[in-house]
């Protein structure tokens, strides 16, 4: 399943979401969601406490300057690549 993240970690149930979550899902991070993967963050542990590949659209990150404070733990997409993990993946549920 992917999941896909668009709201801030503060504006959300973040740990209801990771619940649901199982080996082999996949999370993207998009618009304000991806605050929950600034480094250092207590939300960035949450992320990385269920074993799933992470994700974030770059143009999201580039909107609101966070490159620099990303984590490097989690990979950067573009568009192209959001499509096909859509097609990687039988069912999606947003955030």
């Amino acid at each position: 399943m992917l999941y896909t993240l668009s709201h801030s970690p503060t504006q959300c149930d973040l740990s209801a979401l990771l619940r649901l979550m199982v080996e082999g899902d996949a999370l993207l991070l998009m618009q304000d969601g991806v605050l929950a993967g600034l480094a250092g963050s207590a939300y960035l542990e949450l992320l990385f406490s269920v074993p799933i590949s992470l994700y974030a659209l770059q143009d999201d990150l580039e909107a609101r300057g966070l490159v620099g404070c990303f984590s490097h733990k989690i990979t950067i997409i573009g568009y192209n690549h959001f499509v096909e993990l859509t097609e990687k993946h039988r069912g999606q549920m947003a955030w």
